[in-house]
């Protein structure tokens, strides 16, 4: 069986277009739905965050519009309450040896666009990942994460690499809206990848390779598929 890294955001907030803080963090669907996949697959997983921080969840996401009912709402919470020793101690990003590891999976929130974007720790592992063909499998908002793979030279590690992230559309009629400080779509599409998004709120799942992406929260389940697949 594989062992993963679990790479989720520190951030508890994201400095909005007009200076402002939002509350964030991470997708409480997205984290347990994808860890609780790849657990019941055989597979470890171990979380990491920047610093060891433990990680806060987007509250917003326990809400039962958000997940989609309130027993489903109830039964994230209880999970990751569950994972409370281990989210309260997670592996410093900086420590991790990628050669401990078979893949790395990002679920998102907004927390990433405020630190895994620009974290030079991440960036050496995914670009030591995508040499290695080791997956790479972000989700959501954690595309925003594969920003930070940029070498001493500027070249991105993943242009030209077919993926899929949060759309625009979704962004403006259902995430952060027009006060949203950046688009990670257009981010990633400027730096060379090729994005294929598809209908807003779907699950899609794009593979290419060694990197496996998903479009938003009703994709975490088929990524964490996808991966294990990958990793048959």
């Amino acid at each position: 069986m594989a062992n993963i890294l679990m790479v989720v955001s520190a951030a508890d907030s994201l400095t909005m277009r007009d200076g402002t803080e939002h509350p964030t963090g991470y997708w409480a669907e997205e984290l347990v739905v994808s860890h609780k996949t790849l657990l019941e697959a055989g597979h470890t997983v171990s979380i990491a965050t920047p610093g060891g921080v433990k990680p806060t969840v987007d509250q917003v996401s326990l809400s039962g519009a958000a997940a989609g009912d309130q027993e489903r709402a109830d039964s994230f919470r209880d999970y990751i309450a569950s994972l409370d020793a281990e989210l309260s101690s997670p592996l410093v990003l900086a420590d991790v040896d990628l050669a401990d590891f078979d893949g790395i999976v990002i679920p998102g929130g907004h927390g990433p666009m405020q630190d895994l974007f620009k974290d030079k720790d991440l960036g050496k592992l995914l670009i030591a990942a995508a040499k290695d063909d080791k997956i790479v499998a972000p989700f959501c908002h954690g595309p925003a994460a594969l920003l930070s793979a940029v070498d001493d030279d500027g070249a991105f590690a993943f242009a030209g690499r077919r993926l899929t992230v949060f759309s625009n559309d979704e962004e403006l009629g259902g995430g952060t809206g027009p006060n949203t400080p950046w688009f990670v779509q257009d981010e990633l599409a400027a730096k060379g990848a090729i994005i294929e998004n598809s209908t807003p709120w779907s699950s899609n799942v794009v593979r290419d390779g060694n990197l496996i992406t998903g479009q938003n929260p009703q994709s975490s389940e088929d990524v964490a598929k996808e991966v294990i697949k990958a990793l048959q």
